[in-house]
């Protein structure tokens, strides 16, 4: 269910719209969460960097899903990465006050936002046992198991995905699909049937 069409006309004027530029930073790493965002078009992500340089994808917001939910209730509210606009965007900001005067005057509203913190929950969940596996076929296979078939835009992004370089996971898909361990077809991944 689109979240907008939820919002009455009044419940709409609780929120600021802003419209962010493809490569522009909305909040800083570390700058404390006054507001939670909706995506309304566009995308955005959540970036930090490890010590070596390596890109962290910690969430990706797509159109209809939030951002901050988990952090403005929270005892440290600090962003762990640059809100950054991958694509012109459109964000619906509601701060914490006025979210709170929406989810008790508006239920379909309010169940909403509890299915989607249910499920960014999930998300966060797998993510954490991803993380957890210390072998990079581990990783791959877990992930397939949870989303195959993989439709992936480039093996850098599918490594970024995996908290992997790319080369590694590059070596990596080619010695498994060559072991029949999973099967590549053009930029889909998948796992054989009956093999795990």
């Amino acid at each position: 269910m689109d979240i907008f069409n939820l919002l009455t006309t009044k419940d709409q004027k609780l929120f600021e719209i802003v419209h962010v530029k493809k490569g522009q930073i909305l909040f800083h790493e570390e700058e404390i969460c006054e507001k939670i965002g909706i995506v309304k078009t566009g995308l955005i992500k959540i970036i930090s960097y490890s010590l070596s340089g390596m890109e962290i994808i910690y969430n990706e917001i797509k159109l209809g899903h939030l951002f901050g939910n988990n952090l403005l209730f929270s005892s440290d509210r600090r962003y762990r990465g640059n809100v950054i606009a991958t694509l012109d965007s459109e964000v619906w900001l509601i701060n914490k006050d006025n979210l709170l005067i929406l989810l008790e005057n508006n239920k379909s509203f309010l169940e909403t936002y509890l299915s989607l913190q249910a499920d960014f929950s999930k998300t966060l969940n797998f993510k954490i046992k991803l993380l957890s596996l210390s072998s990079a076929e581990e990783r791959l296979i877990y992930f397939l198991k949870e989303k195959q078939p993989y439709r992936y835009q480039s093996i850098t992004s599918l490594a970024n995905e995996l908290y992997l370089s790319r080369e590694t996971l590059s070596r990596l898909v080619s010695k498994m699909e060559k072991e029949g361990l999973i099967l590549k077809n053009g930029k889909t991944l998948s796992l054989p049937r009956n093999k795990y």
